[in-house]
């Protein structure tokens, strides 16, 4: 079977295509295309869409990807339960609540960095995920020093690290909630967004900017988030209003309705009025009532 899922892959994207073929399907392939254009191939190639927002396999909660899979499929291998503990971990930024998360993500950040191939980064991440495999099966209980003091002390920093991450984790810098206020603002008169533009109005440089974006905005390049904002505008007036789609295409911020149409369908798997029709026969008839 065919999975695909969204560009630049760094943990749950790495660690589903494992766990896929180490206890779904061995021979499942996968492909990593940009964002909005998963949807379409998906359905082109019969591929299972995953890790992105609106399909069966993504987020749930304070779950991730990896978890879903595992539940889905009813894997019951301890060894699993310890590894997705971790997955969630790095890939949420939640390192509290194991503590080999931080790990995980600093290994899997630095392929990323130095591997720029996506399927080349998966074939080396796949040996990452069976040394952790490995571990969480024959060395969980294992520890290099046993408890002398230097393991204590190890423990001690590590654990003040950890409160001390935490606490900065909340020091998301200014500009973010300013440029969501701006992107708030104007999503809906804005038929594009000129980045440069905005980085001036912030006092930053754009190529930081565009750098940083994605560490805030869910993981989505500056056009994706904005493209994502629009269409999660457009699922709420056409489910909750009655105004036409030409009127919603407008309200969204899009300078056309085939334009819309088109976007809409990426991210959506569905055309806008087959979208609305569904979501009308979905409603509770209270007439009568």
């Amino acid at each position: 079977m065919l999975w695909i899922t969204r560009e630049r892959p760094k943990i749950d994207r790495l660690a589903c295509p494992w766990l896929i073929r180490k206890f779904v399907d061995k021979d499942a392939e996968f492909m990593y295309v940009p964002f909005d254009q998963v949807i379409d191939k998906a359905n082109e190639l019969s591929a299972i869409a995953f890790d992105i927002p609106g399909v069966e396999f993504t987020h749930y909660h304070d779950q991730c990807t990896f978890d879903y899979i595992v539940k889905k499929y009813n894997i019951t291998d301890p060894a699993i339960a310890i590894i997705a503990t971790i997955v969630r971990g790095a890939d949420t930024d939640r390192h509290d609540i194991a503590k080999e998360a931080a790990g995980l993500w600093a290994i899997s950040a630095g392929l990323a960095h130095n591997i720029t191939d996506d399927y080349e980064l998966l074939k080396t991440s796949t040996l990452i995920y069976d040394a952790l495999y490995s571990w969480a099966t024959h060395l969980y209980q294992q520890r290099h020093l046993q408890n002398g003091p230097f393991e204590s002390l190890l423990h001690e920093v590590y654990s003040k690290f950890l409160k001390e991450e935490k606490s900065d984790r909340k020091k998301i810098p200014d500009w973010v909630a300013e440029l969501k206020a701006i992107i708030q603002d104007q999503i809906d008169t804005q038929f594009s967004f000129d980045l440069k533009k905005i980085s001036t109005e912030l006092a930053l440089n754009p190529s930081y900017l565009s750098r940083e974006f994605s560490k805030y905005f869910e993981d989505l390049n500056f056009g994706e988030y904005i493209r994502k904002i629009r269409i999660e505008k457009a699922i709420s007036l056409i489910e909750n209003s009655s105004y036409s789609l030409t009127e919603i295409a407008y309200l969204t911020g899009f300078s056309d309705q085939s334009h819309f149409t088109r976007i809409f369908r990426q991210h959506t798997g569905k055309n806008p009025s087959l979208f609305r029709k569904n979501a009308t026969k979905s409603k509770p008839d209270t007439k009568g009532k």
